[in-house]
């Protein structure tokens, strides 16, 4: 069988059958259940709070109970467990109510009343007052490009919040056992929790046990914040001496959990016949009022800021601000989709004023292997765009019709087609790998010859029990149904890194793959053998600094080309997207039906985060859309017609050429759905989402 020929996958039979077990649903019988009260003002200090009278077996938890650090271990650790004096944010936790009826506990905490003395509040990006993160890097003689340009361009974008919004809400379980604690829930990193907790208990790490239950998706949205709700839930059973459960229903995590960071990039760009010679770029990022994952998100969508471009001269600023809001933090693209369209949407605007076709301009600057990155290292790999190119506008017809709707439209809908290009960098940032994450992969041969593969990443609807399994039965070459793999549970499984960055397939899965050559060649009939594979940075890696932002940022690229048609009512406004088509460069898909799923539903929350995924704030900084029913995802009724093509270019370092492929499908989508909205429109875009009634704007504008 060739390995990207499709499987069932390992949790198909569970989770079609109803058999898999989430968080919510284990047994409560003897467990507690707690509720979060929360700051109802952005900011204030506490000066004093009003309990009700707490019956029999119900009890607060507080700052006051964490044993350890009143800190939850993200990066910087600014995070509070609990709120000791100043609230920060609407939603910033104060305490929690715990109990044995669910509803008595809601009804309970809902009581609580909490006297304030305000402060002044930031709750727009412009009026921060602190800076959080402050990053600088660039290449050649941005000055001098300037200098000398025909004509120089400059540019202001916007991106707003986007919500993950997984099927299944957050949710942990904590219970505590001889001097430790064991932790299951919904959740993406295991060892990430790990930490968090035993800082928090101010414990051994042997006392912390881990262990993820099927988890209903994630995006980003269960990287770090699993660590927080997880550090306070192990506080409450901890002082109770009890389990304690915590599930969010939807308005809580809507309106409360980490969001996609919204932002705003000012572009300048220096042209000299014809030709982009340098940009100066500057980035801000709205992080909230706490940091959580903040650089590294920074980080990426700084590294991306010039796009899939080849520019010489290049300056480029990032910095992420505190605001008395929703602390922002990981999203599918991690800071990529925010400057992607705005490097996209300047390169087209940019060619339309020199009364140049924009795809070609932006083939004409196209980076290729053994081309320069914005950070100084290199493509050390093919960059197939051209190729990917061709294959979407023959998909698309898209020369005919960026030439049909070009012309005059009347009536009452226009049309568009819009293309977009990106990559992807898989893995960590620079040398996070080597130095941060140092994965270990373990797999255990057992004694009648079926073998476990114990690592830490997991499987959150992408796949990856099936793939890491197809992986170790190919090298094998054993029958898939003899290599188990279960939920990480920290107790068994080797720290093999996070499930973030696109990093498990290609990182972790090489590792597997090469600690199954080793146990084939010393496989021991009746006996058990335990195989351990460790990372190893590839010796092409050019040194990166993360100071100077000088090296390479990523060992490779996945790459991206994106097409969509759309058609705006213009009595109404709405537009409805006709057809949308990707080229999708992932190295060898090592299982093609679930890399194409991937790429179909990154690709449409793409298109939502353009258009109909509206987040707002009201006033007083408080989440307003924390329903489904008032914040709108799109579905597969919104683009009937979506196309993912897979285009291989080998990664000689990932199992089978393969490389990144979770996080990419969405980062293009945005670029490419504004281009065409710009065509059907006759206008320039500055900002998504782009809303129905961004378009009825725009068209009464051009009716006066």
């Amino acid at each position: 069988m060739k390995i990207s020929q499709s499987v069932t996958k390992k949790d198909h039979a569970a989770k079609v059958g109803g058999h898999a077990i989430y968080v919510a649903d284990h047994p409560k019988q003897g467990v507690l259940f707690g509720k979060l009260v929360r700051s109802s003002v952005p900011k204030a200090k506490i000066a004093h709070i009003h309990l009700p009278a707490l019956p029999e077996g119900y009890f607060s938890v507080d700052h006051r109970d964490v044993p350890g650090e009143n800190r939850v271990q993200v990066v910087l650790d600014d995070t509070p467990v609990f709120v000791a004096d100043t609230v920060e944010y609407i939603g910033d936790p104060i305490l929690m109510i715990v109990g044995p009826e669910e509803d008595e506990v809601s009804a309970l905490a809902a009581q609580v009343a909490v006297d304030y003395e305000p402060l002044p509040a930031v709750l727009r990006i412009d009026d921060h007052d602190k800076v959080f993160f402050d990053y600088h890097y660039g290449k050649g003689d941005v000055d001098a490009a300037f200098a000398d340009a025909d004509k120089v361009f400059e540019e202001t974008f916007e991106t707003g919040y986007q919500e993950q919004a997984y099927l299944e809400t957050q949710g942990m379980i904590a219970e505590p056992l001889e001097g430790g604690m064991r932790m299951r829930g919904s959740l993406q990193c295991p060892y990430y929790v790990h930490t968090a907790v035993r800082k928090a208990l101010g414990v051994k790490a042997d006392d912390i046990r881990v262990l993820q239950d099927v988890t209903g998706g994630g995006f980003g949205g269960k990287e770090a914040f699993p660590s927080i709700l997880a550090c306070q839930v192990a506080v409450a059973a901890n002082k109770a001496q009890k389990p304690v459960r915590v599930v969010f229903d939807r308005r809580e995590d809507m309106e409360f959990t980490s969001k996609r960071h919204p932002s705003r990039s000012v572009y300048k760009v220096a042209v000299k016949d014809g030709r982009v010679t340098a940009m100066d770029i500057d980035v801000t990022f709205n992080a909230g009022a706490y940091t959580t994952l903040t650089p590294v998100v920074l980080q990426r969508g700084i590294i991306c800021a010039s796009g899939v471009y080849a520019i010489d001269h290049l300056k480029v600023h990032g910095k992420a601000v505190k605001t008395n809001t929703i602390p922002c933090g990981a999203f599918r693209g991690f800071g990529g989709p925010q400057t992607f369209f705005a490097v996209e949407r300047i390169m087209d605007h940019i060619a339309k004023d020199l009364g140049l076709e924009a795809l070609a301009f932006k083939k004409a600057h196209l980076a290729k292997q053994g081309d320069s990155t914005s950070t100084s290292g290199l493509y050390h790999f093919p960059v197939p765009l051209p190729a990917m190119i061709e294959e979407v506008e023959a998909a698309s017809s898209y020369a005919d019709k960026r030439a049909a709707y070009d012309k005059p439209q009347s009536g009452r809908y226009r049309r568009g087609i819009g293309i977009s290009l990106v990559f992807h960098g898989a893995g960590f940032t620079g040398a996070g790998e080597r130095d941060l994450i140092k994965a270990v992969a373990r797999i255990r041969k057992n004694a009648d010859g079926t073998v476990d593969v114990l690592t830490s990443n997991s499987d959150i609807g992408q796949g990856l029990k099936t793939t890491f399994a197809k992986i170790v039965a190919t090298e094998l070459d054993c029958p898939l149904e003899r290599v188990r793999i279960e939920n990480p549970d920290t107790a068994y499984c080797a720290d093999s890194g996070p499930t973030v960055a696109s990093r498990s397939l290609m990182v972790v899965g090489e590792l597997l793959r090469r600690a199954s050559i080793r146990l084939r060649a010393q496989w021991s009939e009746g006996s058990e053998q335990i195989i351990e594979e460790r990372f190893v940075e590839p010796d092409f890696m050019l040194p990166f600094d993360l100071e100077t932002f000088h090296g390479d940022a990523y060992p490779t690229y996945a790459w991206a080309a994106y097409a969509i048609e759309l058609e705006v009512d213009t009595l109404t406004g709405t537009h409805k997207v006709l057809g949308a088509w990707g080229s999708f460069d992932v190295g060898t898909p090592i299982d093609e039906n679930i890399v194409i799923g991937q790429m179909e539903g990154g690709f449409l929350q793409g298109i939502g985060y353009a258009s109909l995924e509206q987040m707002r704030a009201d006033k007083g900084g408080r989440i307003r859309n924390h329903r489904l029913a008032d914040y709108i995802v799109p579905t597969s009724m919104d683009v009937p017609k979506l196309e993912a093509i897979l285009h291989v270019e080998p990664y000689p370092f990932g199992p089978y050429g393969a490389k990144g492929a979770g996080e990419l499908p969405l980062v293009g989508a945005p670029a490419a759905y504004t281009a065409a909205l710009e065509q059907a429109l006759r206008c320039d875009i500055h900002h998504i989402p782009f809303s129905a009634e961004d378009s009825l704007s725009v068209l009464r504008e051009e009716s006066r």
